[in-house]
């Protein structure tokens, strides 16, 4: 395979240098990603340093230039070659972004006719060069995390592509397994109702955001909230497990889900057999959320260091974090509920400001798709020290009808003096502050042609 070739050639590379700068991004495919980089780096005996980036532009370009060592950019760099290369830097990129250009030290799943938003994600892609450096395979169980955190299992609820290869080898290994499950936050470590008060993708109406009315739901359907202990969903029975189940599918169709929406509530889930179990880190989806948190908040060095096996003093932390986090979306949410959605003819968006961090408010873009219209890419508008954060969300469907969120934000964002880029379903820019009228109605055009060619 020709993606496996390159990725041996990259670990040819990597091993004639002697001191690295990691740089990846700040959530948990980045982490995960740069946790493998600064891992397999330490086992064959190179000295690494790592650095978190929201972006990479020119005044971080600036701050990796300064550290004069060999760069390995991980889960980023493939859309700032050009600008790497000005600045004569000596570096590798193993990242699953939409690529500006080739390049010779590059893996990326799109220089081989894949789909960086559905085949590999940064973790998945930097765990296949990393496993051309030694028997890494232990390794594998966090690539998957970073790539169920990157939502890489959302199109089909489950992996696919190349990261069913990586997920193949942490199961033969004896890593991890893949049972068909429940897709909500929580099942290991909140009970069974929180977990329900707290899922808002889908948004179960008089559920979600309600503590009340998830207890009701379950007294409903004949399940116990507490025995000698709060219930979580992994002390019910199969039984239980299916009326749960069959509620909820329930209460969706009442909603007017669509069905590709309610088959995607149940689907593939991925346990850590090497994690305690009843904790964030058994679970994939529970494990990236932790992460995200921490991220997000700045506070990336924990999450890493949770990576790197604490389970103490970081741990920790990373709960904290995660708690204050899920409080944020939980907010976030009902405040895009309030604001309301504005529509224009082919997208649709709202405006934050100050009132969601930035660093979330892509999160809350995804999830206002339960609250919002199906058929439009939606946009999410935050303040943020450089300008404003743009966050863009589609769905399948609206990939499938040709939408390249991508390219569409990219080219909004340069015309008003931003910069931008990302997936075809998940895309994301910087514009100034005052442009967002403009940068909107822009996208909206751009949206419109890609619908209609």
């Amino acid at each position: 395979m020709d993606l496996i070739k390159k990725a041996y050639e990259i670990s040819e590379r990597i091993k004639k240098e002697d001191e690295f700068l990691i740089v990846t991004h700040i959530d948990a495919d980045g982490i995960t990603s740069g946790a493998i980089a600064f891992e397999t780096l330490s086992r064959i005996g190179k000295d690494a340093k790592i650095i978190f980036l929201k972006q990479l532009d020119e005044k971080a370009a600036e701050k990796i230039a300064d550290e004069n060592r060999f760069v390995w950019l991980t889960d980023l760099g493939s859309g700032n070659i050009s600008l790497l290369l000005r600045r004569k830097l000596e570096f590798v990129i193993s990242d699953h972004h939409v690529p500006e250009m080739t390049y010779k030290w590059q893996l990326n799943p799109h220089d081989f006719g894949y789909d960086g938003s559905y085949d590999l994600s940064g973790s998945t892609t930097t765990y296949l060069v990393s496993r051309c450096l030694g028997l890494n395979y232990d390794l594998s169980p966090l690539a998957i995390v970073g790539a169920v955190g990157d939502l890489q299992d959302s199109r089909e609820a489950k992996l696919v592509g190349l990261n069913r290869f990586v997920l193949e080898e942490a199961i033969k290994y004896g890593y991890l397994n893949a049972i068909k499950d429940l897709r909500f936050f929580g099942k290991q470590t909140r009970p069974v109702y929180k977990m329900l008060e707290y899922t808002f993708d889908p948004y179960l109406p008089g559920i979600s955001g309600n503590e009340k009315g998830a207890i009701e739901f379950l007294s409903s359907l004949g399940v116990e909230v507490k025995r000698e202990d709060w219930v979580r969903w992994i002390d019910l029975s199969r039984e239980e497990k299916r009326k749960v189940v069959s509620g909820i599918v329930r209460v969706c169709m009442e909603a007017g889900y669509s069905y590709e929406l309610i088959k995607k509530i149940v689907g593939e889930t991925y346990v850590l057999l090497e994690e305690e179990e009843g904790t964030e880190l058994r679970d994939a989806m529970e494990y990236s959320t932790l992460l995200n948190a921490t991220a997000r908040y700045g506070f990336e060095e924990v999450g890493l260091r949770v990576c790197l096996g604490d389970r103490d003093k970081h741990f920790r932390k990373a709960r904290a974090l995660l708690q204050e986090h899920r409080r944020n979306l939980s907010a976030g949410i009902k405040l895009v509920e309030e604001m309301g959605i504005e529509e224009l003819e082919f997208v649709q968006y709202f405006h934050a400001k100050s009132a969601i961090p930035e660093t979330i408010v892509g999160i809350v873009a995804g999830m206002s798709y339960s609250i919002a219209s199906k058929n439009k890419p939606i946009v999410a508008f935050a303040y943020s020290e450089e300008g404003v954060k743009v966050s863009a969300r589609a769905t399948k469907e609206l990939v499938e009808r040709g939408v390249h969120l991508a390219s569409a934000v990219r080219e909004a964002a340069e015309a008003v003096g931003g910069s931008g880029g990302g997936h075809s379903i998940a895309a994301g820019a910087t514009i100034p502050r005052g442009k967002e009228e403009e940068f909107i109605q822009l996208l909206n055009k751009i949206v419109g042609l890609q619908l209609k060619r």
